[in-house]
C-alpha cells in the first residue's frame, strides 16, 4: 500500500488535481474523436486553461484550510 501512495504523491500529489486533469484529457480525447479538424485546433488552448484551472481550485482549497 505504501508503494501505491509513493506513486500517486509523486504523479498527482492530490486528488483534485488528479480526476481534473483526467476528465479535461477524456473530454479532449472524445472531441478529438468527435470532431477531428476541430478538435486539434482548440485542443492545446482547452488544456491549457483547463490545467491552470484546476491548479487554481486546488491553491484555492489548500489557502482557505480545511
Amino acid at each position: 500500500m505504501n508503494v501505491i501512495k509513493a506513486i500517486y504523491n509523486f504523479i498527482a500529489g492530490d486528488m483534485i488535481i488528479l480526476i481534473g486533469v483526467a476528465i479535461v484529457v477524456v473530454a479532449l480525447g472524445i472531441i478529438n474523436f468527435a470532431a477531428p479538424d476541430v478538435g486539434h485546433v482548440i485542443a492545446g488552448p482547452v488544456l491549457i486553461v483547463a490545467v491552470l484551472v484546476v491548479l487554481f481550485a486546488t491553491l484555492f482549497r489548500e489557502t482557505r484550510g480545511r
